[in-house]
């Protein structure tokens, strides 16, 4: 058992409270980054370690798989494997399937994994056409809403007008009607969808006196995490797991409520006490993720209108740089300048897995896509809910047991040969599709066994697929090994060393959709959950013309009075004097402007002579390109184009000439220094 003393070392005075409070209800508000799971995770353990908890009788419910993985990760590092943290749909499932032949008479429903399909048809037999794609996916969150906030079909297009809810291009009775038919196919099939689960589980309790007083004598202690984000159904389900006097702890952040649309209800925690008027109520407010200038930022656009929800955060990160605001001339001009930032903090000695751009809506995300491909960066796409279940990862994990009695001695090289026979290549495959989503997979796998290695010496094959056995068991999947690609929604919960926020502007955030004073509201939390999202480096931009020149747009209203006086739109070409560093848009040899593609990565014209000698250029290509392939990364992670050019025209001779060169930096000398010197020296005896 932990010693409980151990266990609150760690902890600041607000954590500790929460790791220590027991005998009353407690909410904890916890502003982004104060440590929230670190706090209940440890109020498990502390509480488990001195007995206010039974081990078996506590359930740790979140929203996602990944959070639920990552509360049993911890508590497992913390010495308690056995304690069960589930999303709200797992653990109401789990318990559904357990007690419902009993209860019922016949197994639960099979939950079916064709929603889109069984929809298709439902709004087809209504519209007279085959819906677009898009319209089904509003359909599905509309009944998905309806379901979550208790509206039957029946009640839909009374209720969901008092809403201001819409589905475009279908009005609200033909949505009433439509979910009707849905629902009615759902049973002709004897199938239910993943919203259902709630209603079966809530029902069963409801109705069966014995199957609730059971599940209350399992589980005695609930923890609920990110409770600004329970529905009505799911605030029914937890009521029903309580007992009369509940041993109960949510943890929340009504500043970060941004799931409204799907029938979230912050109000559940900014009135907890009112409902619990013998609660202890805690307050996180220490960041420890963020740099002062991010948390200044943050703190200036929730609180612009006076004092906002949530918390004023302190920041503990220490200083970084500024925020960097940039408006470009078009939305294909603004993601060429994010991408070059990008690139640049990469050339810096950043992962690319350590950066991410977020935006409003999946619409944005092409732009990005081409821009990234075109300067070299790797990116990825793909959320990791169900990684281990991918085809890809169960057939590489298979491959890699396989390998187990011929395995070196070289853990990464052993797993990157393996994953070589799977598909994976040092460099990415260009586009999307399959390909792309199957290398993401594959390289994720090699970036899980890499920092493995880094933190196990001397450990091995059998000892990495025990640990991606536990992982696959908790659903804790590994990070990807690009620059991830995401909308804010689908940020919440994560973070990155550096983050751009894209799309900043008027009609994107806050979305055009977005009109009642609340709905503007939370487009405003929306993008204070993007810049708490960041560690040390932020940029957030906009374009204030679509790239036909169309819909003049201006900077998000969210921006006023927290941004430096606006700057005129700057284009990706061209450039002047302002913009000669590391991320020059000018000729180094004739000072012109550069076209994008392959002008910009050699940072000359091509028609321009190049200072520097082709044998020591060319030695220093296949340096890099050995390096790179020797630690499986792009060949731009070691040095980019424009950097190794830089070196070969100004041929320095020792470490501080090198340093100098812009894209170099310390991390940079202290690994390639010696290697660089010697080649450039190797170059001016063959000249």
């Amino acid at each position: 058992m932990p010693d409980p003393d151990a266990l609150l070392a760690a902890l600041d005075p607000e954590q500790r409270a929460v790791a220590t409070t027991f005998g009353v209800p407690v909410a904890v508000i916890a502003g982004a980054g104060t440590g929230k799971t670190r706090a209940i995770t440890h109020r498990i353990a502390y509480g488990c370690a001195t007995g206010a908890y039974d081990p078996h009788g506590v359930l740790a419910v979140t929203f996602t798989t990944r959070a639920a993985g990552e509360l049993r990760g911890r508590l497992r590092t913390l010495g308690f494997p056995r304690v069960q943290a589930r999303t709200f749909h797992s653990a109401a499932l789990r318990q559904a399937q357990y007690f419902w032949p009993a209860a019922m008479g016949h197994e639960l429903p099979r939950v079916s994994d064709h929603r889109a399909g069984i929809m298709a048809e439902a709004a087809g037999r209504q519209l007279g056409h085959r819906a677009e794609s898009g319209t089904l996916r509003d359909l599905l969150t509309e009944i998905s809403w309806a379901k979550v906030s208790n509206v039957p079909p029946a009640d839909y297009a009374e209720l969901a007008a008092a809403q201001g809810r819409e589905v475009s291009a279908v009005d609200a009775t033909a949505v009433g009607r439509i979910y009707a038919r849905y629902e009615q196919l759902k049973s002709d099939r004897g199938v239910i969808d993943f919203d259902d689960v709630l209603l079966c589980t809530v029902a069963l309790l409801s109705d069966h006196d014995d199957v609730r007083a059971q599940v209350r004598r399992t589980y005695r202690h609930l923890v609920v995490d990110e409770y600004q984000d329970v529905s009505p159904l799911q605030q029914k389900l937890l009521e029903l797991w309580q007992t009369e006097r509940p041993d109960l702890c949510v943890v929340g952040d009504a500043a970060q409520t941004i799931h409204s649309f799907a029938g979230a209800r912050s109000s559940y925690l900014t009135r907890f006490a009112i409902h619990h008027p013998e609660a202890e109520i805690i307050r996180l407010v220490r960041d420890y993720r963020s740099t002062t200038q991010v948390v200044e930022l943050a703190n200036r656009v929730l609180h612009a209108q006076g004092p906002g929800e949530g918390v004023r955060l302190v920041a503990q990160g220490g200083d970084g740089p500024q925020p960097q605001f940039t408006q470009a001339a078009t939305e294909a001009d603004e993601a060429a300048q994010v991408a070059r930032w990008l690139a640049g903090l990469i050339a810096d000695g950043i992962p690319p897995s350590e950066l991410a751009v977020l935006y409003r809506i999946h619409a944005q995300s092409p732009a990005y896509e081409a821009a990234l491909t075109s300067a070299g960066v790797p990116f990825s796409l793909r959320a990791s809910e169900g990684f281990f279940q991918r085809p890809e990862v169960r057939n590489a994990i298979v491959a890699l047991k396989g390998q187990l009695a011929a395995a070196s001695g070289d853990l990464v090289a052993t797993v990157r040969g393996v994953l070589a026979g799977q598909g994976w290549t040092a460099e990415p495959p260009s586009g999307q599709g399959q390909a792309r989503e199957r290398w993401e997979s594959l390289a994720a796998l090699l970036v899980l066994a890499e920092e493995f290695a880094a933190e196990h010496t001397g450990a091995g094959l059998t000892e990495l697929l025990a640990e991606i056995d536990e992982r696959a068991r908790v659903e804790h999947a590994p990070a990807g090994a690009g620059v991830t690609l995401s909308t804010l929604h689908a940020a919440k919960g994560l973070e990155w060393e550096g983050v751009a926020l894209v799309g900043v502007q008027e009609g994107t955030l806050p979305f055009a959709l977005a009109q009642s004073p609340e709905q503007v509201a939370e487009e405003r939390r929306l993008l204070y959950v993007g810049i708490t999202r960041a560690k040390r480096h932020l940029w957030v931009s906009w374009a204030v013309s679509r790239n036909d020149g169309s819909m003049r747009r201006k900077p998000s209203r969210f921006l006023d009075g927290v941004r430096p006086a606006a700057a005129p739109a700057r284009p990706a070409r061209g450039g002047g004097k302002q913009n000669r560093s590391k991320h020059s848009l000018t000729c180094r040899v004739c000072g012109g402007p550069l076209a994008a593609g392959a002008e910009l990565k050699l940072g000359r014209h091509a028609d321009c002579p190049s200072s520097y000698d082709d044998r020591t250029w060319e030695l220093l290509r296949e340096w890099r390109r050995q390096e790179a392939e020797e630690v499986g990364l792009p060949a731009f992670c070691v040095f980019t184009d424009a950097t190794l050019m830089a070196i070969a025209e100004a041929r320095p001779t020792d470490e501080r000439g090198l340093l100098a060169i812009a894209g170099v930096g310390r991390s940079k000398a202290d690994k390639y220094a010696d290697a660089v010197l010697e080649i450039l020296r190797a170059g001016a005896a063959a000249g």
